[in-house]
C-alpha cells in the first residue's frame, strides 16, 4: 500500500458510526478501508450473491454479519437499499467506526441517500495519487510531462502498466460498468465521444450546446452525462467567482479532469514526447494543477473551495481563486518550464482589480525552482504539494 494522505483524516472521521470513503474506481479506497480497518469484515458488493442478500433480506444480511468490530461494505452503491437499515442499527447501536462504505459513486448527489445518513457519516474522498503522495512514495517522475501522462491512479505503479495498457481498458470497463449502472445508453460509441470531446475542451469554459452538436444529441442529454462524469469523479467544474464582480465576470463554468493520464488516453496522448507537441500541453498541465489542489483539500476532509475569474471580455483571467474566509488568494497557473515577467501579466492585472498585496498572489508553473518575488511566489510544479495547507494557516 502506498502511503496516501488521507489516512488520518479517516481515523479522525472513524469517530462517525459510519465511515463512507468515496472516489473513482482503482484509486485505492479498498485498500484503504482494509488497512486502516484491519478487523472489519469485508464485503463486496459486487459479488452477485452478496449483493442479492444484502437487496432482498438487507436485516439477515446486516445479522449474519454481525461482529465486535465492524463491516466493511465495498462498491456499496450497487446495494443502496440497505442504508436505511445501517440508519436504525448506528441509531440503535452507536458504534463508532462500525460501518465502513467504499464507492465509486458520489452518493451525495442523491439526496434520498443523504437524507438517510445525516448527521451519521464521516465521508471523505480519495482520488488519485497526488502529487505529494507521489513524492512521498518516490513515484513523482523528474519530468512534468511525464507525470501529466502517467496520472495518478495506483494500479499504474503498483502493477508497472503502461499507459496503453491502463487507460483504455480502465474507460472501457468505466463505461461497461459504471456508466450502464446509472443511466440507459443505447450506443456506448457515442458516450466514449462524448468523454473525448470533454477532453478536448479541458480548462475551456464549458459549452454544453458545442458538444451536444458534436455528439448529435440534445443538450439535456449532455447536461446528464456531465452529471455523471461528475458523479463517478471523472470530470469536475470549477465555478466562477462572482463576489464583488458579479456584473463583470462570465458565468460559464470550466471543465477538468481529477486524472489527467485518463485525460491524455482519451486524446490519445500516450507519450510525454507527444504531449511536448500537443497543443493540449497547456490545458492539462492547468488541469494537473487545479485537480492536485482538489486532492490537497480532499486529504484534509474539506470541499475544495477553489473558483476562477474572468471577465466578460476575457482580457482579465485568473486560473484559480481560493477562498479561506473571504480572504481570496490568487494563483496563476503557466506550463511554460522557463519563468519569465510575461508569466505574471495576467496577475498583475488582478492585483489592480481587487487592490490586494502582489506578495500574496501565487504562480505555479512548469519549472523546478521556487522563490519570492514582488510580483508574487513563484512555485515550481514539484514544490505545490503543500500548498493548500500552507494558507490554511496563514
Amino acid at each position: 500500500m502506498f502511503t496516501r494522505e488521507l489516512i488520518s483524516t479517516l481515523v479522525r472521521f472513524s469517530k462517525f458510526p459510519v465511515v463512507a470513503i468515496l472516489g473513482p474506481r482503482q484509486s485505492g479506497k479498498t485498500t484503504l478501508a482494509k488497512s486502516i480497518f484491519s478487523n472489519h469484515k469485508f464485503l463486496n458488493l459486487e459479488s452477485p450473491h452478496i449483493r442479492e442478500l444484502a437487496i432482498n433480506d438487507p436485516l439477515k444480511f446486516l445479522r449474519e454479519n454481525e461482529n465486535e468490530f465492524g463491516i466493511i461494505l465495498d462498491e456499496f452503491q450497487y446495494a443502496p437499499q440497505i442504508l436505511s437499515y445501517i440508519q436504525v442499527e448506528s441509531d440503535e447501536k452507536k458504534r463508532p467506526g462500525y460501518f465502513v462504505l467504499t464507492g465509486s459513486q458520489n452518493f451525495l448527489m442523491n439526496q434520498t441517500v443523504t437524507q438517510s445518513l445525516a448527521g451519521r457519516v464521516g465521508i471523505v474522498t480519495l482520488l488519485p495519487l497526488s502529487v505529494k503522495e507521489l513524492k512521498d512514495n518516490n513515484l513523482l517522475p523528474h519530468n512534468v510531462d511525464e507525470a501529466i501522462v502517467n496520472g495518478g491512479y495506483p494500479r499504474l505503479y503498483a502493477d508497472k502498466f503502461s499507459t496503453l495498457e491502463m487507460y483504455p481498458s480502465y474507460i472501457h470497463s468505466y463505461i461497461e460498468r459504471d456508466v450502464r449502472q446509472m443511466i440507459n445508453i443505447e450506443n456506448l460509441r457515442t458516450y466514449q465521444k462524448f468523454m473525448q470531446l470533454c477532453a478536448g475542451r479541458v480548462g475551456q469554459l464549458l459549452n454544453v450546446a458545442d458538444i451536444a452538436t458534436n455528439c448529435g444529441v440534445n443538450r439535456n442529454t449532455i447536461d446528464s452525462w456531465i452529471s455523471i462524469l461528475e458523479a463517478s469523479y471523472i470530470i469536475f467544474t470549477l465555478k466562477p467567482y462572482w463576489e464583488n464582480y458579479k456584473k463583470r465576470v462570465t458565468k460559464t463554468l470550466k471543465i477538468y479532469f481529477y486524472d489527467t493520464g485518463l485525460a491524455c488516453s482519451l486524446l490519445d496522448i500516450n507519450t510525454p514526447a507527444q504531449l511536448a507537441l500537443s497543443p493540449f500541453r497547456g490545458p492539462l498541465f492547468e488541469s494537473f494543477i487545479i485537480a492536485d489542489l482538489h486532492k490537497q483539500y480532499f486529504n484534509m476532509g474539506r470541499r475544495p473551495p477553489l473558483y476562477f475569474w474572468r471577465d466578460n471580455n476575457g482580457t482579465v483571467e485568473i486560473d484559480c481563486l481560493v477562498n479561506i474566509a473571504n480572504n481570496v488568494v490568487p494563483i496563476e497557473i503557466k506550463s511554460g518550464e522557463t519563468a519569465n515577467s510575461d508569466f505574471f501579466k495576467g496577475i498583475e492585472k488582478w492585483y489592480d482589480l481587487a487592490h490586494i498585496n502582489p506578495e500574496t498572489g501565487y504562480l505555479i508553473y512548469g519549472g523546478q525552482y521556487s522563490q519570492s518575488t514582488s510580483k508574487g511566489r513563484l512555485l515550481g510544479w514539484k514544490e505545490m504539494g503543500g500548498l493548500m495547507a500552507t494558507l490554511e494557516k496563514e
